[in-house]
């Protein structure tokens, strides 16, 4: 009989957006990585304007460069309650 454990499921592409979010708005990454990590999520799954918010987002984040964060930050926040709340 084994004992291995159960796979942990997949993240949801939400619950992966929330996260990153979260981690820039509390200052743990920066613009790149926010650019980078939204990038490499598969928003096929989300609803139309989830998916409108994120691609968005990404639009600024092109041009904004690392180190500033002030105009982004109302952008991040809706961007968070569009995919949070679907």
């Amino acid at each position: 009989m084994s004992a291995s454990p159960e796979p942990t499921p997949a993240p949801r592409p939400d619950d992966e957006i929330v996260s990153l979010l979260s981690h820039w708005l509390a200052f743990h990454v920066g613009n790149g990585e926010l650019r980078a990590g939204l990038r490499a999520v598969d928003t096929d799954d989300l609803s139309p304007d989830q998916a409108a918010a994120v691609e968005e987002l990404l639009a600024e984040l092109e041009h904004a460069p690392e180190g500033k964060r002030g105009e982004l930050e109302m952008l991040v926040r809706e961007t968070l309650e569009a995919v949070a709340l679907g």
